[in-house]
């Protein structure tokens, strides 16, 4: 019988944890519930630092999945980290990556739904809830009351 691939150990490991992908992949800084995904599938290979925060997360050794064999193609293929998946980000950026890997389903879309918006709408946004704010209507009152 072949040995099990650290694919298939990364998913016995957060199963018998009782995690899900997503659960473990907020403790594992730098992976989201889709590079999970593909780890366990050996779509894409994981750093050993990775590899060793789930061994943590899920309660098993890090010499089990750090030994366990991985496939060619995920060997080969798109390494999570690597300068070819990569870009260069600022601190800033890195923050907000950071956050939105973080929030729920429900906040990620909302912040997505705020970043797509153009410049127009934004500006729009703001003038229209400060018109609606009861405090901004009376100075606004005031003020065209001086001209």
């Amino acid at each position: 019988m072949a040995a099990k691939n650290r694919g298939q150990l990364i998913k016995e490991a957060r199963t018998a944890a009782g995690m899900t992908q997503e659960q473990l992949a907020r403790k594992v800084k730098g992976l989201s519930a889709s590079d999970i995904s593909k780890a366990e599938r050996n779509e894409i290979a994981l750093t050993n630092e990775q590899v060793k925060a789930i061994a943590k997360a899920t309660g098993v050794t890090q010499k089990s999945l750090l030994e366990a064999p991985v496939p060619k193609k995920a060997s080969s293929g798109k390494t999570s980290g690597s300068s070819a998946n990569t870009m260069k980000v600022s601190a800033d950026e890195k923050k907000l990556i950071q956050a939105y890997r973080a929030a729920d389903a429900e906040t990620q879309k909302a912040a997505m739904a705020l970043l797509k918006k153009s410049k127009n709408d934004e500006i729009g946004g703001i003038l229209g809830s400060l018109i609606n704010n009861p405090d901004i209507k009376d100075a606004l009152s005031g003020l065209q009351s001086l001209f």
